[in-house]
């Protein structure tokens, strides 16, 4: 057929295009919302009253076959009992708390928390800054336990007692109950039975003051520091050292606040808010590009909470009874919080439409060109058949074919597509069936999620997915492909959806039940509005991810998914997540010169960020050292689909990215795959001078191909005249239930 196919190429780019349709907008446009449905897809918890459920439910829950891990940590250690008959977070926010021996720090905003040997340590980092990274500083600025030995104990650890979206709540030896809620200013510590406390700090207790009521305390440190300590009834506090405080017996709620700059205004915001304090929140999806936080209140007057710099871009001001206090701030990793008052808020992120093909379209000059590549990559496909059974590289193998389906159909060269499909469903179909020789996926009951075969032996295997590292990257790649197929051969989609459900719904799962199999969205963060890619391993510094395209991906793919089957709950649920993980992407991990979201010393020699940890920023790559730039640029490009107009959508930001990066390119070594992606994002301001030097390269990213790179640069407006990249916003079909 290919033969046949080759004889025929010259004859079909050289007639009359005028009768082809330019696929500037998407071939499958998903419909529009009908009422609220009832009864929502089994597979997605019913958080979407404007969603329908999906035309056709899948078989769920597919279960791939179950495997007992030999390598994963016993979550038993720290869960409690009645948390265990459920599915289990393995890229939370308090990740560190259920790994090892449970003492590594996390970051509850603003505060570094660590508990260990029966005493939680509280910390208001400061932060180390160079060229390279910033990190912050963990000192045990406050200690508090119910004994005063502290010694290493493995029996007098803590147990989580329950969590959320926004928090998180510990059990320690001696009944004290910690509600570390993110965001809060206030550390709170419920007491249900009458013990004695003992505040003890690494620095010296210079004073401390009580009020009139003993329900408030001034504590004075000598590295200038001042803590509040509230508590709901009276209590006496004695120096017993100089860096000790201890007291009676007591029971009850006690709060803890540092002072920021030890700022009398700050006090007077702090004691007029703390009566009121947070033992829990919940972050709910209700519509397309909506967010809600809720949080549980206890005491009386209203909630004072902090928010992060994106947090204040979306909150929404018309929707509930919130405040900003502008001028109350605490610094952070993340930018300045700052104070919010209110128990619910209302987050919008911007639209993005979730395209099959290109925003623009492409020329019909440029068909030509891009269908002859194409038809060599296509006749490649069974030339070099995919020989990795990485989980990772074998996603990114079937997704570059997948491209090429799509940029066939944005071409008009409709003759290769059947043969692409055939080597996608050859190539997939092995992986849903169970009969992929040397990998595969399977079910890990202990913690509720899939692993692969060989991830499930060893926990260096396929990049740690065995250990639910980057779960969101591999499986992304997959979805992609399957949507895809799905969308060329629906017959083969409804065969197998059941399994792409699963796959979905491991890391997409919204839903609460203890029988759901997965945990609720493995790897999106509802509060810092991004995802984490590290596992179960412990960090110092807390959860981490360095390619924020590839988790724009599987957000991206998971709603094309959605569009496949015809199922808008997942498109809305898709789109959204997207929609959130841009701009953070844009928020935290693009560096633009003139703003001020790092220090000078960092912004000044950096414009993209390479590993973004929970309280540090690195310069460098778990795979390549800071000054391969093109590295650091292409692992938050790939890979290269129509979705990444909306990531890059700032083009002169994208001027100085590749100013930055083309500086690298003359350095000896440079792999001509990562060349590829920076002259990709050269021809969103300079298409032809890009143009030529693409025709030039003589190789390509494993998940990229010559044709994706025509299509991207053939593709491309006049950023000029337009004066942004479209994508967004008003484009979104989305538009019309989001005002």
């Amino acid at each position: 057929m290919m033969k046949k196919l080759k004889r025929k190429v010259k004859t079909l780019f050289t007639k009359s295009f005028r009768k082809r349709c330019r696929p500037s907008k998407p071939t499958s446009q998903p419909p529009e919302f009908p009422p609220p449905s009832p009864s929502p897809s089994p597979s997605l918890e019913p958080t979407m009253p404007t969603m329908p459920s999906p035309p056709q439910k899948p078989s769920f829950p597919f279960l791939f076959p179950q495997t007992q891990s030999t390598i994963l940590p016993d979550p038993s250690r720290f869960f409690s009992p009645d948390l265990l008959s459920s599915p289990l977070p393995t890229n939370s926010f308090f990740q560190n708390f259920v790994l090892k021996n449970g003492d590594q720090p996390e970051y509850i905003h603003p505060y570094l928390i660590k508990s260990s040997s029966s005493a939680l340590s509280l910390c208001y980092p400061s932060r180390f800054v160079n060229s390279a990274f910033i990190y912050q500083i963990f000192i045990q600025d406050l200690i508090i336990s119910a004994t005063q030995n502290t010694t290493d104990d493995t029996h007098n650890k803590h147990i989580i007692s329950s969590f959320s979206d926004l928090s998180v709540t510990l059990d320690l030896p001696g009944n004290l109950r910690w509600f570390l809620v993110r965001g809060s200013p206030y550390l709170t510590c419920a007491i249900n039975r009458a013990t004695p406390l003992f505040i003890s700090t690494i620095h010296d207790v210079l004073s401390f003051t009580p009020n009139s009521s003993f329900t408030k305390h001034t504590i004075y440190l000598n590295n200038n520091q001042t803590w509040l300590c509230y508590t709901s009834s009276p209590i006496k506090l004695t120096q017993s050292s100089t860096s000790l405080l201890t007291s009676e017996r007591f029971f009850g709620i006690i709060k803890f606040a540092i002072l920021p700059d030890s700022d009398p205004r700050y006090e007077m915001i702090l004691d007029r808010f703390s009566n009121s304090y947070p033992t829990s929140g919940d972050a709910m999806l209700t519509q397309p590009f909506r967010l809600e936080y809720k949080w549980d209140k206890k005491g009386w007057g209203d909630l004072l909470m902090l928010a992060h710099p994106l947090h204040l871009k979306l909150l929404s001001i018309d929707d509930g009874d919130v405040s900003v206090l502008e001028e109350f701030k605490y610094r952070s990793m993340d930018g300045e919080l700052v104070g919010v008052v209110g128990d619910s808020w209302v987050l919008k992120p911007d639209p993005v439409s979730i395209t099959w093909h290109s925003v623009h379209g492409i020329n019909e000059e440029s068909f030509p060109e891009i269908g002859s590549v194409l038809f060599k990559d296509v006749e490649g496909l069974n030339s070099s058949p995919i020989t990795t059974s990485s989980s990772y590289f074998y996603g990114k193998a079937i997704a570059r074919a997948a491209r090429l389906a799509l940029i066939a159909e944005e071409v008009s060269f409709p003759d290769v597509i059947q043969t692409i499909r055939k080597f996608l469903s050859d190539s997939i179909e092995p992986w849903l069936d169970g009969n992929f020789i040397g990998n595969g996926f399977l079910y890990d009951p202990k913690w509720g999620g899939i692993v692969t075969k060989q991830g499930s032996l060893d926990s260096g295997a396929d990049f740690g997915f065995g250990i639910y590292n980057d779960h969101h990257y591999h499986l992304g790649y997959f979805l992609y492909a399957i949507a895809v197929l799905a969308k060329i051969d629906p017959a083969w989609g409804r065969k197998y959806k059941p399994q792409a459900y699963s796959l979905m719904a491991d890391f997409m799962t919204l839903g609460r039940q203890s029988k759901s199999q997965y945990t609720r969205l493995r790897n999106f963060d509802l509060w810092k509005l991004h995802s984490w890619a590290g596992g179960l391993t412990e960090f110092a510094d807390g959860r981490n991810q360095e390619s924020t395209s590839e988790a724009v991906n599987a957000y991206y793919s998971a709603a094309l998914m959605g569009l496949s089957y015809g199922d808008t709950q997942l498109v809305s649920i898709g789109s959204t997540l997207a929609a959130m993980e841009i701009q953070s992407a844009q928020t935290w991990w693009h560096i633009r010169e003139g703003e001020n979201m790092y220090e000078a010393e960092f912004s000044g020699q950096n414009r993209v960020v390479g590993v973004l940890w929970a309280s540090k920023r690195d310069s460098g790559l778990w795979f390549a050292p800071p000054n391969w730039r093109e590295c650091r640029l292409g692992i938050q490009v790939l890979p290269l689909l129509p979705i990444t107009e909306v990531l890059f959508s700032n083009v002169e930001f994208v001027k100085e990215l590749v100013e930055w990066t083309l500086l690298a390119l003359g350095r000896e070594g440079v792999i001509e795959g990562w060349k590829g992606f920076v002259y990709a994002l050269e021809g969103m301001y300079d298409k032809y001078r890009a143009l030529d030097k693409i025709r030039s390269l003589n190789g390509f990213d494993d998940g990229n191909s010559l044709s994706n790179l025509l299509w991207w640069i053939h593709s491309r407006g006049n950023w000029e005249e337009e004066g942004c990249v479209k994508g967004g916003g008003k484009y979104c079909w989305f538009g019309h239930y989001c005002h």
